[in-house]
């Protein structure tokens, strides 16, 4: 077995410099989508909010129960893009399906839902449509770097 510990403080002796090098420059050059992972927690987080900003908690119970699952899921996917963005960048896609599915959820979900509430979700899934079309975007263009 080779010997492989160090004593010194120097790396570039270290026997797997080279591929170490080109692991972080992967990692650094496919987080061309980090200035998304904010917007996108953020969408998460108000659409967790947003029937208590919105005040649609009493007139709709199943959709405001709604909205804060998808809040959360949207919340758990940036945090998934900022922990391990080399895995989780390919559910960028999933942020598109989510957004289509907030923009049509208060009519399956909701009953009745009035304007604001209407409004409110189609806002929010655009948003995430668009974010998860950026993010897929970004990361097939990163990828397709050598």
């Amino acid at each position: 077995m080779a010997h492989v510990s160090h004593t010194k403080g120097d790396m570039t002796t270290h026997p797997d410099i080279h591929e170490m090098r080109a692991r972080y420059a992967r990692m650094v050059g496919g987080r061309d989508v980090a200035l998304m992972d904010g917007p996108v927690f953020l969408l998460g987080l108000y659409c967790a909010a947003s029937p208590w900003i919105v005040h649609y908690t009493t007139s709709q119970p199943p959709l405001a129960t709604h909205n804060l699952i998808m809040g959360i899921a949207i919340g758990l996917l940036a945090l998934g893009f900022t922990i391990m963005p080399e895995r989780m960048y390919g559910l960028s896609w999933a942020m598109c399906a989510l957004g289509a599915w907030m923009i049509i959820s208060p009519w399956i979900v909701g009953t009745a839902p009035d304007t604001g509430v209407v409004v409110n979700s189609i806002v929010i899934g655009a948003l995430a449509v668009v974010l998860g079309m950026l993010c897929a975007g970004v990361t097939t263009r990163s990828a397709a770097r050598p």
